[in-house]
């Protein structure tokens, strides 16, 4: 079992009967998604999935997990989602899969929330990893020249034929290559001030608990906020 894998299944344990469970997108997600149908196919385990992206709400469905969809609850018990770096202070970046924006949403709607990561993507300050950002089409380039004036390497995520990546709500990416994100809090205020700009990756004060693969097995950290 690789450590993807094995978060993925120890994080589904912490799911209970009668849980509504926002799902999360990406490799390490998908494991997770995995356990929970087994769960639900050998256990009879009764829960309710809130998916993030077109991709998880497919293999929901085949694995048989009942779904609802984000307006049709009040609230979310837990999500289980990855990260793409962690740093000490428990905060994150994420949108890799490019479905961070459904990640927030159904993020912030929850009681409790979970990442589940290999220890690759345990960092001592973000950054290293670059930070997306979602915005509109019309306009993009405005955006895009702004990041360039303040030196913040911004690179439109592009597919492998070379087009502009699309996001489940039809927008653009524009990473930010940044190598060291000093102020956190500050360049998600200013970010989230932007017109144009739908969200970003910056996932600040979230989580809850931390599950991380490590050789010797998963480890579990909870966070106090």
């Amino acid at each position: 079992m690789n450590l993807k894998q094995m978060v993925g299944y120890k994080a589904a344990e912490f799911i209970k009967e009668g849980m509504t469970v926002g799902l999360g997108t990406g490799s390490t997600a998908y494991y997770m998604v995995e356990a929970l149908g087994k769960r639900v196919k050998e256990e009879g385990l009764t829960i309710t999935g809130v998916t993030t992206s077109r991709r998880t709400t497919e293999q929901a469905r085949e694995l048989g997990i009942p779904l609802k969809d984000v307006d049709e609850v009040d609230y979310i018990d837990v999500t289980i989602d990855g990260a793409d770096e962690i740093s000490d202070d428990f905060q994150g970046i994420k949108g890799g899969g490019a479905a961070h924006l459904f990640e927030k949403v159904v993020a912030q709607l929850s009681k409790e929330v979970i990442w589940i990561v290999d220890e690759s993507k345990m960092v001592k300050e973000l950054g290293a990893f670059p930070l997306p950002v979602e915005v509109v089409q019309f306009g993009s380039g405005q955006v895009y020249r702004l990041f360039e004036e303040k030196g913040l390497n911004p690179v439109f995520r592009q597919t492998d034929e070379g087009e502009k990546v699309l996001t489940d709500s039809g927008n653009y990416v524009i990473d930010l290559h940044l190598s060291v994100i000093d102020k956190p809090h500050e360049l998600a205020q200013w970010l989230d001030s932007l017109t144009g700009v739908v969200e970003h990756g910056l996932f600040l004060d979230t989580v809850t608990k931390v599950i991380i693969g490590k050789e010797d097995g998963p480890v579990v950290k909870d966070v106090k906020r």
